[in-house]
């Protein structure tokens, strides 16, 4: 496969443009971005602010059309060097129809951070434009003081120049819940639950290693994905070849039956074919406790545990912070052992 296409490392000056291709964000929540919006002035960098943003009407930061087109505007532009939405949200899937994808095949590629809704144009964009994109922390995580070294890691790996190796090590806590930001702007983390991985197809105490090229995001939005012309994973995975490709996933709110039924949507699609590994991240989403009732682990031990390749969970991915920073299109090497834990280094090539 070839190497993606990796925007130029961050630099003091370089301009950050925040805009809200979902959803947006409510005046009573202007306090935290105002917060991480000189937060990332206080590191160097130049902000730019969309017209989509400080707004949240019909569930997004405005009409289709206008954040469509102020994404597009801003993928073009060459002055800008990263593109940060404040989060992710519902709709931004009403934005693929609405790019114009050969126009964006001439852009300067730029960093692109975001997990959640954020996955619904990031996976494309790699997969139409062979871009690195960034799946970690959204904006509105990226406040002073957070006390985690992967949080902490997020802008210097932007950073990186390309040709680099970044390692990340598991977290030894996460957070179970959030602080509403109207209450507490400057809340940063509570990380009170220990962090524990699992590898749900290998014998225990067996230690396991993959590598291959990221790729991945959020199930609840990507299973919409699979199929279309914006979703081809499997074609992105015949591409890496021997070098293998690498699958992530997280859930946001599908209980387990819903799982279920997201999973061999995605089976079917051919997404769990070819892999080299598999690694889902921590569940934020419901389980029961009702008997007779599917639990969430047996969810993921029913449809995935076949799979030929390892399959790594309750990883360090998505709306259970703290959470890696993953580069779609990069390689690489993936290690766990119950002893020592889990990391991921990624060589940005």
């Amino acid at each position: 496969m070839p190497a993606p296409l990796y925007p130029p490392p961050l630099t003091p000056g370089a301009l950050i443009a925040v805009t809200a291709p979902s959803s947006g964000v409510e005046p009573r929540l202007h306090r935290r971005l105002d917060l991480v919006l000189q937060h990332l002035r206080d590191q160097g960098f130049r902000v730019e602010e969309g017209r989509c943003l400080r707004d949240e009407v019909d569930s997004a930061s405005a009409p289709a059309d206008e954040r469509a087109a102020e994404l597009m505007a801003l993928l073009l532009r060459d002055d800008v060097a990263a593109i940060v939405p404040p989060w992710g949200g519902e709709l931004a899937i009403e934005l693929l129809d609405r790019l114009d994808w050969a126009a964006l095949h001439s852009a300067r590629p730029k960093w692109l951070l975001g997990y959640s809704d954020t996955s619904t144009w990031l996976l494309p964009i790699t997969l139409h434009l062979g871009w690195a994109t960034a799946h970690g922390p959204c904006l509105m995580d990226l406040a002073p003081g957070q006390p985690d070294a992967l949080t902490q890691g997020v802008m210097p790996l932007l950073s990186t120049a390309a040709g680099s190796t970044v390692m990340q090590h598991q977290s030894t806590h996460w957070q179970s819940r959030w602080t509403d930001f109207a209450d507490v702007p400057d809340t940063i983390y509570q990380l009170t639950e220990p962090t524990v991985w699992r590898c749900l197809n290998r014998a225990p105490g067996e230690a396991v290693g993959f590598s291959g090229r990221l790729i991945g995001g959020c199930l609840d939005t990507l299973m919409h994905l699979a199929g279309s012309e914006h979703g081809d994973v499997p074609g992105f995975t015949a591409r890496c070849g021997a070098e293998g490709a690498v699958l992530y996933l997280e859930n946001a709110e599908l209980p387990p039956t819903a799982l279920v039924r997201a999973l061999h949507t995605l089976r079917w699609a051919g997404w769990f074919q070819g892999l080299a590994g598999v690694m889902i991240g921590r569940s934020a989403a419901p389980d029961t406790t009702a008997p007779r009732q599917l639990r969430y682990a047996q969810a993921l031990q029913n449809t995935l545990s076949g799979l030929p390749c390892p399959v790594l969970v309750d990883v360090d991915i998505g709306h259970r912070p703290p959470q890696f920073t993953l580069v779609n299109g990069a390689r690489a090497a993936v290690h766990w052992s119950a002893a020592e834990g889990g990391s991921v280094e990624q060589t940005l090539s």
